[in-house]
């Protein structure tokens, strides 16, 4: 059987779902036609197997809501440390941060600072609060103190919203993996990874999620590990030699392009310093907050944090998701460095015009191979597949809670639904969505869909952390301001996103954008926070006074955990 060798995954996998519009038009490039790379089909097996099993034993454990949302809230903070390391950190981190520091060095970082900045955001300010407040979603910290319909309504759809432009993306990029492993048509391999989906979630919810999450991480963080090392032993340990090696082959790419000495130094040198791949400062800042603040509005992400007994282990787990997140990146920013130096001066890994093979975001998977041949090539493939698999299954599970526990559960049935019927609903909302995915997935096989995994950073950053900083942090916070603030925030994200350059040029085909910054984060995150001031001062409604009042009872809560939900004995 012939199929597209497992080098060519990185240029399809990284870019469905890097959080960028930098590599949106490589999506539809061609890959070369190989024989099976079989160590990563037999890794892929092996790795599908464990992982239904877990759910499978999962799924004997699955008694109530409780837990089928948040796996009873019996995970340790290390344990729920890890699985939201593997939630978070997709092949996008893997492939696609690396694949940008072998283009652009040093401002590759703003990838990875970004995202590890949200964490001591999510520490500091909402972590504890999140696990004394909630039950199962966001929207019910979120909507505390407030009305229930309108506030719930809101974070369903924003998190439905969030999540759908995750899903498309992940979708396309498992697809095109297994597509390229198997050689399979495409419709086939989404459908096989809508199944797989369904499979996770549908009978094993959150534990199976949080182990699949787990396995996930330490196959990356393993593997991320073994390369990163690899590559530093190529320079005795040293990491001054591995950049000086980096800015040496840049320069010399350069002067066989034609560059003049001077010219060509400059161009090497220019990896070690900002301003190669975000010139424009506007966008720069706005691309940043999108990343940074966009993570404390993640649906799937916060949703981990109710799976623990208490507080005290929530903190514990973003104490050790930022660890491994943080260790994580910095091997990233090995790995780019290393693929400048052991990838970009192999001619076999060039075309005949000296381009990287497959286009940039082939460099780890180069990388890869040239390390440790065809079988850390097909470790590498197994493990980006993973990463994937890992993300649709919480974001899968994310959408059925906002669907069963916050439209039907608390907005249809006012809280008085009959015992397990909310867990039915979400079961069955779980097969509509990978219906949706998978629907979605083939219909933007050729389209460039790396834009709507920002889209919904910005989306989270511009909608979701505002109504929930905001409803937990201050007490003139009222029902019509959160849910203003949040439609504000969220309708001008997506707007300005569709007329910014990516999508207005480059995609509809217009000749100028209306708006001409690459991420609107800038603009709705601070717009919606205004909105949520203006509306709540305004307001003086008597649902506003009861908003107001509810907050000391609010607070004590957050604060003591008083109340709070505990973990289901098994």
């Amino acid at each position: 059987m012939k199929s597209p060798a497992a080098r060519a995954t990185a240029l399809l996998l990284a870019l469905a779902v890097m959080p960028s519009t930098a590599h949106a038009d490589a999506l539809t490039s061609q890959t070369e036609q190989q024989a099976a790379n079989w160590p990563a089909i037999v890794l892929f097996a092996l790795f599908v197997v464990a992982t239904l099993v877990i759910t499978r034993r999962a799924a004997q454990r699955v008694r109530n809501a409780s837990d089928f949302y948040t796996a009873g809230g019996g995970i340790t903070g290390f344990q729920n440390g890890l699985a939201i390391a593997g939630d978070y950190m997709s092949a996008a981190s893997f492939l696609g941060i690396s694949a940008q520091i072998f283009a652009d060095g040093y401002d590759g970082l703003i990838y990875s600072t970004g995202f590890l900045v949200g964490w001591p955001i999510l520490l500091f300010l909402m972590a504890e609060r999140l696990r004394n407040l909630g039950s199962y979603t966001f929207a019910d910290v979120a909507s505390y103190r407030f009305a229930q319909p309108p506030v719930r309504l809101f974070a369903a759809f924003s998190t439905l919203a969030v999540v759908l432009f995750y899903l498309i993306a992940q979708m396309v990029g498992a697809g095109q993996l297994i597509k390229l492993l198997f050689g399979l048509p495409y419709e086939a391999a989404v459908v096989i990874v809508g199944a797989l989906m369904v499979s996770y979630v549908l009978f094993g919810g959150m534990l199976a999620t949080t182990w699949v999450q787990i396995i996930k991480a330490v196959l990356l963080l393993g593997c991320a590990s073994f390369m990163a090392f690899a590559v530093l032993w190529n320079f005795g340990f040293s990491p001054e030699a591995l950049f000086g090696r980096a800015v040496d082959v840049k320069t010399g790419m350069a002067a066989a392009s034609g560059s003049a000495a001077d010219e060509a130094r400059s161009s090497g040198l220019s990896i070690m310093a900002p301003g190669g791949f975000i010139k424009d400062p506007i966008s720069a800042i706005s691309f940043g907050m999108a990343l940074m603040f966009g993570t404390a509005g993640l649906p799937h992400i916060l949703m981990r944090f109710f799976t623990v007994p208490n507080a005290r282990e929530a903190r514990k787990s973003v104490l050790w998701a930022t660890g491994w997140i943080g260790y994580f990146y910095i091997l990233t920013f090995i790995i780019g460095f290393g693929a400048i130096t052991l990838v970009a001066t192999e001619p076999s890994f060039l075309t005949g015009s000296g381009e990287l093979r497959g286009g940039s975001n082939m460099a780890a998977i180069h990388l890869a191979s040239a390390i440790g041949g065809d079988i850390l090539l097909g470790i590498v493939s197994a493990v980006a597949f993973a990463t994937i698999l890992a993300v649709v299954a919480g974001l899968t599970l994310s959408g059925a809670s906002a669907v069963s526990h916050d439209i039907y559960a608390s907005v249809l049935k006012k809280g008085t639904s009959a015992p397990g019927r909310e867990l039915k609903v979400s079961r069955a909302t779980v097969p509509v969505l990978a219906a949706i995915a998978i629907g979605l997935g083939i219909a933007f096989e050729k389209q460039n869909v790396a834009f709507m995994v920002s889209l919904a950073f910005a989306l989270a950053a511009s909608g979701n952390f505002p109504v929930l900083l905001m409803s937990i942090r201050w007490k003139g916070c009222t029902t019509r301001g959160a849910v203003a603030g949040g439609v504000v925030g969220v309708t001008l994200a997506l707007v300005l996103t569709i007329l910014s350059p990516p999508i207005w040029v480059t995609t509809l085909g217009h000749a100028a954008p209306l708006f001409d910054f690459s991420s609107p984060t800038l603009f709705s995150m601070p717009l919606a926070f205004l909105t949520i001031w203006l509306v709540s001062i305004t307001d003086r409604s008597a649902r506003a006074e009861i908003d107001r009042a509810g907050f000391a009872d609010q607070n004590l809560r957050a604060e003591t955990g008083i109340g709070s939900a505990h973990a289901s004995a098994h």
